[in-house]
């Protein structure tokens, strides 16, 4: 390799050396402040009764475990060494609670925007499945299934491997597909077909709902009425507004890293240079902290465009504290 190749592949390293270590920190105190006030708002006695917001609360928990587990000794590499590259079981575990974690808080966001359909609609039946009790069993069943899809990362996960983009990571091209094809449907593909197809319904049901209100005798009860419209207005607009920034952002994070992972996938068995590999090990690598922005997101999210409920909640928790 000639000396200015090699230079070149330097230059790739050192700049992945960076990303790591400046940009994992950003997110991840982006993410923890967050995801602590997300916790803290929903908590408050106003919310936590709700259904939906029982979903986004422990959303919300699932967000703080993946970032703190995956972002953490990322965060240290830089400083001291990472016994989760050296260690097999270290590795194991670690890898395990990230997709795990990740998978239970995209799903838990997807099952919040069927409850947000079922509550919304007319069928009384289905509006009492939108429940907190139902919920809670979702979670569970949600929190079961997510571990039982990557059991497999006991087997197929080592440490010390030196031709992956990462040292602790699949060992063979089969645990790697396996690994990656699980975690790009079940995590983010088929989570954010869910918030699309009943996000879309869930407005259908409002609008019919906000027609059926236009269509009443307003010689009855017409201040009634006319609040009932004007609260549906709201409801319908930072509905639109949320579900809308919620699936953009979701898709904006994380199918990045699913395309990345496609074309890695594709191309796993072609020879590479050095400085291929190089440049593939920083895309991975940028993507992959990327995607973690959506774990992190909600709470500004929620801050932003949830309307007075949620800074409401919030203000009154920041003037309890400073009592």
């Amino acid at each position: 390799m000639m000396a200015s190749n090699i230079d070149v592949v330097n230059s790739w390293n050192a700049a992945t050396t960076l990303l790591n270590r400046y940009f994992s920190i950003s997110i991840f105190f982006f993410g923890i402040v967050g995801n602590i006030l997300n916790i803290l708002v929903l908590s408050q006695r106003n919310l936590r009764s709700n259904s939906c917001a029982f979903l986004f609360l422990m959303s919300s928990v699932a967000n703080l475990v993946a970032i703190f587990s995956g972002l953490f000794t990322r965060t240290t590499s830089g400083w001291t060494a990472d016994l989760t590259n050296t260690i097999t079981w270290l590795c194991q575990i670690r890898t395990f609670v990230v997709f795990a974690s990740r998978t239970v808080a995209y799903c838990l966001v997807a099952l919040a925007t069927v409850d947000r359909y079922l509550s919304s609609c007319t069928n009384v039946r289905r509006r009492q499945m939108s429940s907190l009790k139902n919920t809670r069993q979702g979670t569970i069943l949600i929190l079961i299934f997510s571990c039982l899809l990557y059991v497999q990362m006991f087997y197929c996960y080592e440490a010390n491997l030196l031709d992956a983009p990462l040292r602790c990571y699949g060992k063979t091209i089969a645990c790697r597909l396996i690994t990656d094809l699980t975690y790009v449907f079940f995590a983010n593909i088929i989570p954010l077909i869910v918030m699309l197809c009943f996000g879309l319904l869930t407005i259908i049901n409002i609008t019919q709902t906000k027609h059926r209100v236009n269509h009443i005798d307003l010689s009855h009860s017409s201040d009634v009425i006319r609040h009932s419209q004007r609260h549906l207005k709201k409801i319908d607009h930072y509905l639109l507004i949320m579900l809308s920034v919620q699936v953009a952002l979701f898709a904006l994070f994380t199918l990045p890293q699913n395309i990345q992972k496609f074309v890695a996938l594709a191309e796993i068995n072609q020879p590479k240079s050095k400085l291929d590999t190089a440049i593939e090990n920083f895309i991975f690598n940028f993507f992959l902290l990327f995607a973690y922005l959506a774990n992190g997101m909600t709470f500004y999210i929620n801050t932003l465009f949830g309307g007075s409920v949620f800074r409401n909640e919030l203000m009154k928790l920041v003037r309890g504290k400073c009592r």
